[in-house]
């Protein structure tokens, strides 16, 4: 398989260099030049997660990692459960939270860091922004492996104080840097490394963001698991909360490989310029706006790119597949509190925003379907913000508590890409 930048202006690269460069030379993102098809008795077959993820994803690597190799990293990837939580009898939460960070990004990171140690050939670096919960589950999957360095930007006053304990308490080859300004600053700030060759030629770059395509790939694996287990011959509906528009790409690949969906949803909060794309046709970034579902609050999301290249820059064929909403603070906290009252069951903003999704999909669409809306993050990593919504305490695992104990370890930087260049080549 090889993999061509989306701005169409770089050579094809193999799996591997697409994994240890994250962007392409003329600041595209990679992508793949097929995507495998897999019929549906494949999808309706008996396997284990792990033997689900090796088949989907052997394609797309094969030429750098073995079937037998692949297997090794998935089963040392996938170590956690994956349960689809029935709401009604057609509305399920897919908890995608049950990992050491207890956030989805650990399925990404986690397959990621197993792919860079078993194809590491000289020492690395991986630079990557962070909304919240990206940062943490890097951190804890790349923390103490030989030969690679890892280099966090995350804004300051932006992530819950979880997300931050979580990311600025590892040390070792793990450095947060604390940036006055928003994620998409710092996502700038990281793409402005990668195409700056004075700091290229003192150290190897690489990113974790979902600017990299082996973030994508096993993302796509946990849709094909929760369709399996609905167990229903009604339309599937996926609701995706969506910041960077990764987990949502992941979900698209997914649908091309041949796993049937009726519609993806694709829900944000008050940062809703994919919304706003669809109804207009015309893509405008705009500055990113902090919510409380923090992890969202992307004003230029990166795999946009990368969607457009699958429908080939046509937004009339995206909305075919496609719908999405934006829904407000004041929205995300009565979702969470009605999904309290009426199922006795918690959830953190992000989920409550793909609920909404959902539950407006529905108002819309009269036919019968399963939603299955996926569940982002664990909400203890938000108690702060869900105890006065719920008004009772929030349970935090044991994990988060620990974290919690821990000092935080920092350095604060102004939002601007000098001084990113100056850190990067003192250090």
């Amino acid at each position: 398989m090889r993999y061509f930048s989306t701005n169409k202006r770089s050579a094809g690269v193999g799996f591997k260099e697409a994994l240890f460069h994250g962007l392409a030379p003329d600041k595209g993102l990679y992508f793949p030049e097929s995507i495998p098809e897999f019929d549906l008795a494949f999808f309706r077959s008996e396997m284990t997660y792990c033997e689900l993820a090796s088949t989907l994803i052997l394609p797309f690597v094969s030429e750098d990692i073995s079937s037998t190799d692949l297997i090794k990293i998935t089963e040392s990837a996938f170590t956690f459960e994956i349960p689809l939580i029935s709401l009604t009898a057609d509305v399920q939460v897919l908890e995608l939270f049950h990992g050491p960070t207890l956030a989805f990004k650990d399925f990404a990171a986690r397959f990621m860091a197993r792919c860079m140690e078993h194809l590491l050939a000289e020492e690395i670096t991986i630079l990557v922004a962070t909304s919240g919960d990206t940062g943490s589950a890097v951190a804890n999957s790349f923390f103490g492996l030989d030969g690679i360095q890892v280099v966090i930007l995350y804004p300051a006053g932006r992530v819950s104080p979880i997300q931050e304990k979580q990311l600025t308490t590892y040390g070792g080859n793990v450095t947060a840097l604390e940036v006055q300004g928003n994620f998409d600053d710092c996502q700038h700030m990281v793409k402005e490394a990668f195409s700056d060759e004075s700091i290229i030629q003192r150290r190897p770059l690489s990113s974790a963001n979902s600017i990299n395509i082996a973030r994508l790939l096993p993302q796509s694996v946990y849709y094909a698991w929760a369709w399996k287990q609905t167990n229903t011959d009604l339309p599937i509906v996926f609701s995706v909360p969506s910041g960077n528009f990764g987990n949502l790409t992941g979900g698209i690949l997914a649908e091309k490989m041949g796993l049937p969906v009726e519609s993806f949803i694709a829900a944000t909060n008050a940062n809703d310029v994919f919304p706003k794309y669809l109804q207009s046709g015309v893509f405008k970034a705009q500055p990113s706006k902090q919510t409380i579902s923090n992890a969202m609050d992307v004003g230029k999301p990166s795999n946009l790119d990368r969607i457009k290249k699958i429908y080939n820059s046509s937004v009339n064929a995206i909305r075919e597949d496609i719908v999405s909403w934006g829904f407000q603070d004041d929205e995300t906290k009565n979702a969470i509190r009605n999904t309290m009252a009426r199922y006795d069951y918690l959830i953190d903003p992000h989920t409550a925003v793909g609920l909404l999704g959902l539950e407006k999909y529905r108002q819309e669409k009269k036919e019968h379907h399963t939603g299955i809306v996926l569940a982002t993050a664990h909400p203890g990593k938000f108690a702060d913000v869900i105890e006065p919504i719920v008004g009772e305490k929030v349970v935090v695992p044991l994990q988060l508590q620990k974290a919690m104990e821990k000092e935080k370890n920092s350095i604060t930087i102004p939002a601007h890409y000098s001084y990113l260049k100056d850190f990067l080549i003192d250090t």
